[in-house]
């Protein structure tokens, strides 16, 4: 079941909650495995459990919501559980009336309001991240592309209240836990890598966390390219960044 079919049948029924995550390229059965998110939102806010099947010994297992010890694009299926199960159904757990938006983080107030929408529901919000989300990502018909390739990563309050001194336009979203998350491709873009090249590896030239391949690029080359990315971040700012993405 593609992900984004299956969040524009919720949206055709009326079912708030996973409107944020709209036009998220992979399968229904995969967003548990990578906790996947987007402005805001990460799939376990509306997770109720999934059923999974054990590959050694072909048995069902159903795990509810806490034993899939989700983290910021975590799961034990990336961990503890690796390689272990196939999920084959996931539930979630919907709003069907005063539905709770989510319309402050990134550039969704942006777009409504320069739409004119000051009272907005669900299907305003998912069209807004289907136009903020087309205006930036490559079209993997035309560029191929590892998608966002890089965590966001966490820091303290106080590196990140250092840095504000001296980068003021840097972002920052507060964490429950008091620490501060910050928008990974804007440190990749303030590196000056944003459209950087290595051969046909390259950084995508809308969207910093993007890597593409603009032709004939190996996967070993896309690695070393994440790795100078790596390198650069954490040399000018001292804040290692981790990929997202399963290496094999």
């Amino acid at each position: 079941e593609l992900w984004h079919s299956f969040v524009g049948w919720t949206l055709d029924h009326g079912f708030g909650g996973l409107e944020n995550l709209s036009l998220i390229p992979g399968c229904v059965g995969a967003a548990p495995m990578q906790n996947i998110g987007a402005y805001g939102v990460e799939q376990d806010q509306c997770f109720a459990y999934l059923d999974a099947i054990n590959l050694r010994t072909g048995e069902s297992r159903r795990f509810e919501r806490e034993e899939c010890a989700f983290g910021y694009r975590e799961s034990i299926f990336k961990r503890d559980l690796k390689g272990q199960f196939a999920i084959v159904r996931v539930a979630y757990r919907l709003s069907r009336h005063h539905h709770v938006l989510h319309t402050d983080y990134g550039a969704i107030r942006d777009v409504l309001e320069k739409k004119g929408i000051t009272h907005p529901d669900i299907h305003d919000v998912s069209d807004a991240v289907i136009a903020i989300r087309s205006s930036k990502l490559p079209d993997p018909n035309v560029t191929g592309n590892a998608g966002s390739f890089f965590k966001n990563p966490v820091i303290s309050a106080e590196q990140f209240s250092v840095l504000k001194e001296k980068y003021p336009a840097i972002p920052g979203y507060a964490q429950p836990d008091g620490s501060v998350k910050v928008a990974a491709g804007w440190l990749i873009e303030l590196c000056g890598l944003k459209g950087y090249r290595q051969g046909d590896a390259g950084v995508h030239s809308l969207q910093a966390l993007v890597l593409v391949n603009h032709g004939t690029a190996t996967g070993k080359e896309i690695l070393q390219l994440s790795a100078f990315i790596q390198s650069q971040v954490y040399n000018t700012f001292q804040i290692p960044i981790e990929p997202e993405v399963n290496v094999w």
